[in-house]
């Protein structure tokens, strides 16, 4: 599979879940309380940190 039909699968998959009721009520209860929205913030933030670092090993830096 390619890398750009991976990345619109990952992305439609992710817009189809955020749609599901259950999900929808999970993030309010997060937003609702600040030390969950905290916690939910930073383990976004590590996360997406470390996606990115898979990303660097999978396709190597660009050295142009």
């Amino acid at each position: 599979m390619s890398a750009i039909r991976l990345a619109v699968t990952v992305v439609s998959t992710a817009l189809a879940v955020s749609r599901h009721p259950a999900v929808r009520a999970g993030v309010h209860a997060v937003v609702s309380n600040p030390k969950t929205r905290e916690t939910a913030i930073n383990t976004t933030r590590n996360a997406a940190y470390n996606a990115g670092v898979i990303a660097r090993h999978l396709l190597g830096r660009n050295k142009s």
